[in-house]
């Protein structure tokens, strides 16, 4: 076991037609299927598509941060 830890971040954007939030979790699910060791997120941008004067999409970019497997 080491005393300190080493982490690579990465970007993803993440979507969806419910909520930001929604967005987020899609996201972070998706890479969960092939990322290890995910521990952190921020959020970076937010932005969306209008349709007929109502939002239909949100889009959510974020940076994960993950740990180096033995780190």
């Amino acid at each position: 076991m080491t005393d300190h830890h080493t982490y690579k971040m990465l970007e993803l954007v993440g979507s969806s037609t419910t909520s930001t939030d929604d967005a987020i979790q899609n996201a972070i699910a998706q890479a969960a299927k092939s990322v290890k060791l995910m521990e952190w997120f921020e959020v970076l941008e937010t932005r969306g598509h209008i349709e007929n004067g109502k939002v239909a999409h949100f889009q959510v970019t974020i940076k994960v941060g993950f740990r180096i497997d033995n780190s």
